[in-house]
């Protein structure tokens, strides 16, 4: 839940997806539409995806308990380098570094590391240096420590260099200059329109194979059916959302009646609408239009 993620957005998710699945056992029998429900609101859904495939992979293969090997953790589903190293030393104290946005940022201005931290051979580089100066015991709490570090002290912009409490083995003279990192892909604007359905208390919505695979969405609709008359001829919803690189602009049309087109198309009660996994963007336009 962390990756990409801000601690304070993640606790409360944390605690509810603990009830709901307070072990692998249970997430591992649970359904994907239900994993997706627990984790809507948090975004980039492959997480929750290849969490649901870890758990089932831990009960299948391991008995229901996570390996302790670095090689297992790291083949379970979507466990990369930084992830398995998280797992490692704070689940089991393993003396290993962890390098994610706050710890690189502390190590390349404590060592003055002015390589592209985006490039994969320096990137490696910085992972080896970090591995020099993780403790033997209690790498836990250096991790930890090193985590909030970067978190509350040496941030992005104007870091608090006065009250850093390293501040003596820092080697940069320009710290705000740190991390290095290649010029950012440029954010791409799309336009996306979708119907609304409203029919005796029931919303049509499209299960999503792509964006939202599994979560279901408003239906999509191709500009040229704008011209139909079945359909409102202005947006009675318009918000804009950013996604990885991309900022969208959802824009959403009231239609009247119509047949299922599809498989993936089916007729929801209003009054269901929580119990179903649904992005936060439709979630958010469908209550307003209702209420409208």
């Amino acid at each position: 839940m962390l990756q990409q993620t801000q601690v304070s957005a993640v606790v409360p998710y944390y605690i509810r997806w603990l009830n709901r699945f307070p072990d692998f056992a249970s997430l591992s029998r649970a359904s994907e539409s239900g994993v997706l429900h627990a984790w809507q609101g948090l975004g980039y859904y492959n997480r929750a995806r290849n969490l649901h495939a870890t758990a089932k992979a831990v009960v299948d293969q391991h008995n229901g308990r996570l390996p302790r090997s670095m090689d297992e953790i790291g083949q379970l589903p979507g466990i990369g380098k930084y992830t398995a190293h998280a797992v490692a030393t704070f689940a089991f104290n393993r003396s290993v570094p962890i390098v994610e946005a706050n710890t690189a940022r502390v190590l390349t201005r404590l060592l003055d590391f002015r390589h592209s931290i985006d490039s994969g051979p320096t990137r490696e580089e910085l992972w080896r240096k970090a591995a020099m100066l993780a403790p033997k015991h209690n790498a836990r709490i250096y991790n930890s420590a090193l985590t909030d570090l970067g978190a509350l002290i040496c941030i992005p912009r104007e870091p608090k260099c006065c009250v850093c409490p390293v501040k003596k083995f820092c080697r940069a003279k320009h710290p705000g200059e740190l991390p290095v990192r290649k010029s950012r892909r440029a954010m791409m604007r799309l336009t996306e329109t979708h119907a609304f359905v409203l029919r005796s208390g029931k919303i049509l919505l499209e299960q999503s194979s792509a964006r939202w695979r599994g979560m279901w969405i408003l239906p999509s609709l191709k500009l040229d059916c704008l011209q139909h008359s079945t359909f409102s001829r202005r947006a009675i919803h318009t918000a804009v959302f950013p996604f990885t690189h991309h900022r969208v602009t959802l824009r959403v049309f009231r239609q009247s009646w119509r047949k299922v087109h599809n498989e993936r198309q089916r007729w929801f009660s209003v009054r269901s609408l929580a119990t179903i996994p649904i992005p936060s963007p439709h979630r958010r336009a469908i209550e307003v239009v209702v209420k409208s």
